[in-house]
């Protein structure tokens, strides 16, 4: 491990591979997938592999891909693309180091601010999280993070899309759970941009696709690849291996599964389509044999993260991980270690797009409270990254002559320009005030703090700018999607 810095460049770079490691792990995976296989549930993916050039066998349903297909795949594979807003402006970025973070996504419920048990979210639950998320400073897109109970199954999918959609302006990160949930999906993502041409050059989705450890891909997210793929909707490839569990005990043997899983992927998207744009993301875990759970706090997965980040750019690929949450049941002292541990490493090792602030109780679990305190730990680690670098610095002279000749800088002309540059100041949830001001203010607990800045921005919404009759429109679709499925109606919402 190593942390460097090109003097040209003062932004911290943590590193846990040599690129001679690196290497030897993608050796290693390419002549898993050329020499045992992947597995693959789907017959038109199996026909298209077969065309290419891959050893097919249908009855086992595995497929040997070829050097040469591997090689073409990851040469097509886009090294960076963006992501837009729904009024079309750029908000991510993926390329080099820059560095995002988005809330996790899919829990099943959601930690109640008042009696501080977990339950089952509803359609205001989401709501309420949509306008929040739309007003934090530090979190760059949004993602379909929980579950309403309150609409059928077969429309979740959709119905948490056409929420975010509705009430944020910022893009997300989502996914389909079913084939069919992909074709309303894409319709209201057409419904913001006009048409199919701007939605593939102004993306405003990443769909999660995720393999099946060990090398295995279901006949859902396998054509989830395809259809992103057939519209220029980036994915981002979610492979699980579980040290120990699904996946060798040791990093580096995990490390081995999780890249031949991920380029499995890769090879379905650029083979289906050439330039698709990806993530080269993953939500790998160490296995507690004591408890036989999967920490997403625990250093082991943290360290995975970071690694197949490296792995990802050594091939040329934006990154994504699954860290920066937390398995605490709650909002408490191990939620705040694990929570600011994973985004500071996953910040220092320029993961593209971090996802899981707000998350608990091993991703099954979101805390809106939470989600306002990791705002403020991802502006922490932002302002981190950023490095140190001389600001009229240099010479020093005339700054120490006006200290000792004001005996003080606070209204120096060098303090007001730089100021909010150069030191980063957290909201109401970080208490910074001395005791006295804290008792006088009524001594809150981080807890309440964090209740109330919830209160405060749900409260201070603004609906989004999206024009009425693309809303109108929204409601439409989603409507007519919820009939088709069994469900007379929606579940109210106000815009």
């Amino acid at each position: 491990m190593s942390i460097e810095g090109k003097m040209t460049n003062p932004r911290p770079i943590l590193q846990f591979l040599s690129n001679q490691t690196i290497e030897k792990i993608i050796t290693e995976a390419r002549d898993i997938l050329c020499k045992l296989g992947v597995e693959v549930h789907n017959e038109e993916i199996l026909s298209m592999l077969h065309d290419h050039g891959a050893k097919v066998d249908r009855a086992k349903r595995r497929v040997l891909l070829t050097t040469e297909v591997i090689d073409k795949a990851l040469k097509s594979t886009p090294c960076s693309f963006k992501l837009y807003d729904v009024l079309g402006n750029e908000t991510n970025d993926f390329s080099g180091y820059n560095v995002h973070f988005t809330p996790g996504s899919a829990a099943l419920n959601i930690l109640d601010a008042k009696t501080q048990d977990i339950r089952k979210p509803v359609t205001k639950d989401y709501i309420d999280y949509a306008k929040i998320v739309s007003q934090l400073k530090n979190i760059a897109s949004q993602s379909t993070a929980f579950i309403p109970a309150d609409v059928h199954e077969k429309i979740s999918d959709s119905y948490r899309l056409y929420l975010s959609l509705l009430y944020c302006e910022k893009p997300v990160v989502t996914g389909a759970f079913t084939v069919d949930a992909f074709d309303i999906m894409k319709e209201l993502q057409i419904v913001v941009r006009g048409d199919e041409h701007q939605l593939a050059s102004k993306p405003l989705a990443i769909f999660s696709c995720c393999p099946t450890s060990p090398l295995k891909w279901s006949e859902v997210t396998s054509q989830n690849v395809v259809d992103c793929a057939r519209f220029s909707i980036p994915v981002e490839f979610i492979s699980m291996p579980l040290s120990g569990f699904m996946a060798p005990v040791t990093l580096v043997g995990t490390l081995v599964q999780h890249t031949a899983e991920t380029i499995s992927g890769i090879v379905i998207s650029q083979l289906t389509r050439p330039g698709t744009p990806v993530l080269y993301g993953g939500s790998p875990a160490v296995f507690d044999v004591r408890y036989e759970t999967t920490p997403m706090g625990a250093i082991g997965t943290q360290m995975i993260d970071c690694a197949h980040n490296e792995i990802g750019k050594y091939l040329g690929i934006p990154t994504q991980a699954y860290i920066s949450l937390s398995d605490a049941k709650m909002l408490d002292a191990q939620a705040g270690l694990e929570s600011s541990m994973g985004a500071t490493l996953a910040a220092l090792a320029g993961i593209n797009n971090v996802s899981g602030p707000g998350m608990l109780d091993f991703e099954s679990c979101q805390s809106l409270e939470k989600l306002v305190l990791d705002n403020e730990i991802c502006g922490m680690v932002l302002r981190l990254v950023k490095g140190i670098e001389p600001k009229e610095d240099f010479p020093a002279l005339p700054r120490f002559e006006e200290l000792l000749k004001e005996q003080h800088l606070l209204i120096s002309e060098h303090t007001q320009k730089y100021l909010k540059a150069e030191l980063y100041f957290p909201g109401r949830v970080i208490d910074r005030a001395n005791r006295a001001r804290w008792q006088e203010e009524g001594g809150l607990t981080l807890l309440r703090r964090a209740q109330q800045e919830v209160e405060s921005l749900v409260e201070n919404y603004k609906p989004t700018r999206l024009s009425d009759t693309a809303k109108v429109e929204l409601t439409r679709l989603m409507s007519r999607e919820a009939r088709r499925c069994g469900m007379p109606s929606l579940p109210e919402t106000t815009v």
